[in-house]
């Protein structure tokens, strides 16, 4: 099980955070075009003079949907003709876009505006010592899901979050805990997959999460894989 760790002098969750990210390659997602597949749909990330453009291209039989999420709103293409979307679906594809983009460049992100960290202690899992670190958000500039929270597992030895775990409310709610997987570095920045888990009771505590991955009482869901991942030098910069 998961054990926990009393520290001498309390770590300063920013540094660990800043060391992740640096350690990471993430500085370079600023500077970077990213392309990748998941689940059957090409995601990009691309800059632009407002600023980020997360792209989601799902291919149809009949022709391809492009979505954007841009800075200052949302767009659908249709075989390259602008469609009028409802404020309500696409908000819902803003965030289906937005949390895709999130989970494959993290640690980058962490250091958002509306971020919050909590150090929590130094705790083993699976024999390796990390820092437990607690992320919330402001209501302010923290998006739709400013109420969720997630804690990260920073390893000690490489400063990557090798595991992370959240809280959401979204969809009736829940809990999910993610292993990070087949890690690999492309145009200098950290990629990983995902083994993804839920608690197979209520009223557990996001906290104690990985006290029960190790001790196997963990429901794996799914696999989360990305592929084709192509990094090359983002033409506005």
């Amino acid at each position: 099980m998961a054990i926990l760790v009393q520290c001498r002098e309390k770590p300063n969750a920013q540094d660990i955070v800043d060391h992740a990210i640096e350690v990471s390659g993430g500085e370079l997602i600023a500077k970077s075009s990213i392309k990748f597949n998941f689940r059957d749909r090409v995601y990009s990330l691309n800059h632009g003079k407002e600023g980020r453009i997360l792209s989601r291209l799902t291919p149809t039989d009949s022709g391809d949907i492009l979505d954007k999420k841009l800075p200052g709103g949302f767009e659908r293409y249709y075989r390259d003709s602008l469609l009028a979307v409802p404020d309500s679906m696409a908000r819902k594809y803003s965030n289906s876009i937005n949390s895709v983009h999130y989970f494959t460049y993290l640690p980058y992100g962490l250091n958002d505006g509306a971020v919050h960290k909590e150090y929590l202690g130094s705790t083993l899992l699976k024999g390796q010592s990390y820092h437990k670190i607690q992320v919330t958000f402001d209501q302010a500039n923290g998006g739709e899901d400013y109420e969720d929270v997630f804690v990260y597992w920073f390893n000690h030895a490489s400063g990557n979050p090798d595991y992370l775990a959240y809280e959401y409310h979204t969809d009736g709610g829940g809990m999910r805990f993610r292993a990070a997987q087949n890690p690999r570095r492309i145009g200098g920045i950290r990629f990983t997959d995902y083994e993804n888990y839920k608690p197979r009771e209520e009223g557990i505590l996001l906290k104690s999460l990985d006290s029960l991955y190790e001790a196997g009482e963990l429901e794996l869901l799914s696999k989360i894989e990305i592929s084709d991942i192509r990094v090359s030098p983002d033409s506005y910069n």
